[in-house]
């Protein structure tokens, strides 16, 4: 085979050209040192001892999605019922004020009388359920009695409330409670709060027990000589007649808030299953117009039977 001398010399070019090595890169440090653009690396996965080990940084990174997952399923919000409670009692006894300072956390010194009566709702939280409290307040001026049933029909709840300054409150209070027991629902929860409790000299204590303390004396003896301590009606009596009747006994003050938000858990706490039927409970639902629910902090719970606060 003949090879022209074009040919040879383009064959001589093309071997140089093979082996004469590509200029360097303007970063390397050395002529000789390559770019390898498809080099594999090498991959290690870490041993099965290295992944227990915590402190290995090949350790790969706990799975908590399923964690996560099953967190969200048990923050499932609690069931709530309504409850229709309403408030019963002698007028000036402070109903308005006790419900004004469960719901709104608020007290106005010199309130209007309730004409008729005010609708209210707040909320309590318990550990099982969420009650939604609907709030029947009661005038209490003889004109309006005749009203009262037509509030209490179908109630869970009631609050009777007497005045600690006044006898003859309690004695109204007691007309209530045994018209309650007549004709209310046969399940009912009651409760005897004998508000205005900052009159007296000596503050009830949370559980309202003081069985050893003696009635006060008759008339004029029965104040301080400095008129400080109003209270006329004890303790022991009150206390005594709600144990008969089978009722919840506190004595709050709507003026300091003492006890208020714990009558409403105490209820809450009382009121049995059967009748927290559906999401409004078995007490009916009033077509009447509503305000938005307030959400208050009234301190902590009862230490007996009540375990959670209301609207905390």
């Amino acid at each position: 085979m003949f090879v022209t001398a074009a040919e040879g010399r383009h064959e001589h070019a093309y071997r140089v050209h093979l082996h004469t090595p590509p200029p360097p890169l303007p970063h390397t440090t050395s002529p000789h040192t390559y770019p390898r653009p498809y080099s594999r690396r090498l991959l290690t996965l870490p041993t099965f001892r290295q992944r227990l080990d915590p402190t290995h940084p090949r350790r790969p990174a706990p799975r908590t999605h399923h964690i996560d997952a099953m967190a969200d399923a048990s923050a499932q919000p609690k069931p709530s019922s309504s409850v229709k409670l309403v408030l019963l009692g002698e007028a000036a006894v402070g109903k308005s004020s006790l419900v004004m300072r469960f719901v709104n956390n608020d007290f106005q010194e010199n309130k209007e009388p309730t004409i008729g009566a005010a609708f209210l709702t707040q909320k309590c939280n318990l550990p099982t359920r969420t009650i939604k409290f609907e709030i029947w307040d009661t005038a209490g001026q003889e004109r309006f009695a005749s009203l009262a049933p037509m509030y209490y029909r179908n109630a869970q709840a009631a609050l009777v409330v007497y005045d600690i300054t006044k006898p003859s409150s309690l004695t109204k209070a007691q007309h209530w409670v045994a018209e309650l027991h007549r004709q209310a629902s046969p399940g009912i929860v009651i409760a005897l709060v004998g508000n205005k409790a900052d009159l007296a000299a000596e503050a009830a204590d949370d559980t309202n027990e003081d069985a050893d303390a003696a009635p006060p004396a008759e008339g004029d003896d029965a104040a301080d000589d400095d008129g400080a301590d109003a209270r006329r009606v004890p303790i022991k009596t009150a206390k005594a007649y709600a144990d008969e009747e089978s009722l919840l006994f506190f004595e709050t003050s709507a003026k300091t808030g003492q006890n208020v938000a714990d009558v409403f858990t105490a209820i809450a706490n009382a009121i049995p299953e059967t009748s927290l039927k559906g999401p409004r409970g078995v007490g009916g639902q009033t077509n009447l117009g509503r305000q938005e629910d307030a959400r208050v902090n009234l301190g902590t719970a009862r230490t007996e039977g009540a375990k959670e606060g209301c609207a905390c």
